[in-house]
């Protein structure tokens, strides 16, 4: 990683391509997966299966789509006592925080005559995309848990899930027992944009969705994008990204770790460092230097770092937030003196982690907030992943017929303005009889 002193002009050159990496797609890879969608639309089980055998599965059969009963328990026997531990208290914790998102109905009467409510109805299917993560072989358990327990809080009436099988044709078992401790009612062996697809438009075996949630590799990105409108989505995710202010409290060992956890990702990951202190910045720097080497995805982290990567040194701590504000990261780590302070400051981030004993793994496995996060800049204008999600608000309105001919000449006048008489006569005939 480099330093760079803001304001200058290779800092500002660099932030814009940070700022500038998109999502990673192509008009080649949008033709692909337009295609894909358009397959699965027409041919339903069979470009499923057909897309299935080619990338994942080879002998993989329509009739075999979905998990089994058996399956499921046989995933539960295999696996260990001491994961179905960590599994309980993350699911608890998890289950905690989300269940105070829940919005209740509520009517209001305070007009005579008139009722007004909202009613909060949750969506009733939703499907939760689970990456396969390098054949089944690393299973991203906590995106299960991430994307199934608030729909399950919302009151969500069929949850799904999708997740790519190995080449032999199966689920990894710690993602079935995390599934079935979550209560998802159908899991289906199918994956990347194909799997999308079927979600969207529905097929023989599985059933159309009104939202798809959950994270993927660009082919999935650019499905759930493409299909938006038709269903539900969460978010249009983006490369991981992470950015750390520090001050000279800061502990670069720490920092250093927190960075490369985020650039182990993919290629298109971000580590950001803003600091006013340029010692930390030159000891941040050695750090990653020789930490990098002794990852397993050292090869990923070091492009993704060289590309992506950036260590800022500021004027001020000021201008730290400022800049910080400005990227609007994924995740925001505060290695401050005081960082609860500090909060005010923060306008735009997915997830703050405040303080040099919160590095941003803990959210992303136990702490209870959703680790499901706007990225790209978007956490200017848009949420974590939550219950809020799975629900519908829908407006309740009630008129008797005196509270309508007390306010019926008001409807009516506006109506004219507008030029809409037809609006203006479905109240003026009800005044009028």
């Amino acid at each position: 990683m480099k330093i760079y002193n803001y304001p200058s002009k290779e800092a500002l050159d660099r932030i814009e391509r940070v700022k500038s990496r998109g999502i990673g797609d192509t008009d080649e890879l949008n033709s692909q997966v337009s295609a894909i969608l358009e397959d699965v639309k027409k041919r339903g089980d069979k470009a499923v299966i057909e897309y299935t055998n080619k990338f994942d599965a080879p002998n993989l059969k329509e009739a075999d789509l979905e998990v089994t009963k058996e399956e499921i328990e046989e995933a539960i026997g295999l696996v260990s006592d001491d994961f179905k531990k960590s599994l309980k208290r993350a699911v608890s914790q998890i289950s905690s925080f989300h269940e105070k998102q829940k919005n209740i109905s509520y009517i209001d009467i305070e007009r005579d005559g008139v009722l007004l409510g909202q009613l909060i109805i949750p969506v009733q299917s939703a499907a939760v995309y689970v990456p396969g993560a390098t054949g089944g072989e690393t299973p991203l358990v906590s995106t299960v848990l991430m994307g199934g327990i608030p729909a399950k809080i919302a009151g969500v009436e069929k949850l799904v899930m999708v997740t790519p099988p190995t080449s032999e044709g199966k689920i990894n078992p710690y993602l079935l027992a995390a599934a079935d401790y979550v209560g998802f009612d159908h899991i289906y062996k199918t994956g990347s944009a194909w799997a999308v697809g079927a979600l969207a438009y529905g097929t023989d075996t599985i059933a159309s969705a009104d939202i798809i949630v959950g994270p993927g590799n660009i082919y999935v990105t650019i499905a759930k994008k493409m299909v938006s409108g038709i269903v539900g989505i969460d978010m249009i995710a983006g490369p991981s990204e992470i950015l750390v202010i520090a001050d000279s409290s800061g502990d670069p060992e720490f920092i250093a770790a927190d960075l490369l956890s985020q650039a182990e990702h993919d290629e298109m990951a971000s580590s950001i460092l803003v600091t006013p202190d340029m010692e930390l910045a030159k000891k941040v720097k050695d750090a990653v230097d020789r930490r990098i080497k002794n990852l397993s995805r050292s090869e990923i982290a070091l492009k993704s770092t060289k590309d992506y990567g950036i260590i800022l040194v500021t004027q001020t701590l000021d201008q730290a937030f400022e800049l910080s504000n400005f990227f609007a990261p994924e995740h925001l780590e505060l290695m401050i003196e005081d960082p609860l302070v500090n909060l005010s400051k923060v306008k735009n981030a997915g997830a703050i982690f405040a303080g040099k004993y919160t590095p941003e793994p803990m959210g992303d496995y136990i702490a209870g907030p959703n680790h499901v996060l706007p990225t790209g800049r978007t956490a200017r204008f848009s949420s974590a992943l939550s219950v809020d999600n799975f629900i519908k608000k829908t407006s309740l309105i009630h008129y008797s017929k005196e509270a309508l001919e007390e306010e019926a000449e008001h409807v009516i006048r506006l109506a004219n303005i507008e030029g809409l008489d037809g609006h203006a006569e479905s109240v003026r005939v009800r005044v009028e009889k």
